[in-house]
C-alpha cells in the first residue's frame, strides 16, 4: 500500500518537528558520554533510542508526551548507570566487557580468537588498515568493548601502559 490516509503523513510530519527537537535537548543536556559506543550497554542505548523514536513516529498508540518521557527515561537510565560505573568499580565489571588480546608480540592468541568469535582474516584486515605488513612487527592486537579491534605497532608500545586493563587469558 502505498498510502492510506493524509492524515497519518501530517500525524508523522507534526510529530517528528516536535519531538526531534525534544530528543536534541534532552541529549545535549545529559552530555557527550549518551551516545558514545565504548561498550555494549551504550549500544543498547542508542539502538533502544532509535526504536523509541521511530515508534513515536508511526505509531498512533503512544502520545507524543509519552514518547518525550520514554526517551527521557532512556538517557536518564544511560546517564546513572554510566555514573555507577565510574563511582562504583564493581557495577563497572558487571556492566563491561574487559578489552581482550588477540594478538601479543607478533603472535596470535587462537582460543582467545575462537571465543572472541574473531578471524585470522578480520586480524589482517586490522593490521593492514593501521599501515602494518607484517603481523610479526605488532606489540598488540586488542579487541576493545565497543568491538573494534585496536592495533599497536612495536614501534608505538612504549611501557605497555594502556595496556594495563586488558584482559590476557593465555599469559
Amino acid at each position: 500500500m502505498v498510502w492510506k490516509n493524509p492524515g497519518d503523513l501530517l500525524r508523522v510530519l507534526v510529530v517528528a518537528a516536535l519531538v526531534y527537537p525534544a530528543l536534541v535537548m534532552i541529549l545535549r543536556v545529559s552530555g557527550k558520554r549518551t551516545l558514545s559506543k565504548l561498550n555494549a550497554f551504550d549500544l543498547v542505548v542508542t539502538v533502544a533510542l532509535g526504536s523509541t523514536l521511530a515508534t513515536i513516529l508511526l505509531s498512533r498508540d503512544v502520545s507524543l508526551v509519552e514518547g518525550i518521557l520514554a526517551l527521557a527515561l532512556l538517557v536518564a537510565l544511560q546517564y546513572v548507570v554510566a555514573l555507577l560505573a565510574v563511582r562504583w568499580p564493581l557495577s563497572q565489571r558487571l556492566l563491561k566487557a574487559r578489552p581482550t588480546m588477540l594478538l601479543r608480540d607478533g603472535h596470535l592468541r587462537e582460543q582467545t580468537m575462537r571465543r572472541a568469535r574473531v578471524t585470522e582474516s578480520e586480524m589482517r584486515q586490522a593490521a593492514r588498515s593501521q599501515g602494518a605488513g607484517d603481523l610479526a612487527d605488532l606489540a598488540a592486537v586488542v579487541l576493545e568493548t565497543d568491538g573494534s579491534l585496536s592495533v599497536i605497532p612495536r614501534s608505538q608500545l612504549g611501557d605497555g601502559s594502556s595496556l594495563s586493563d586488558v584482559r590476557d587469558d593465555e599469559r
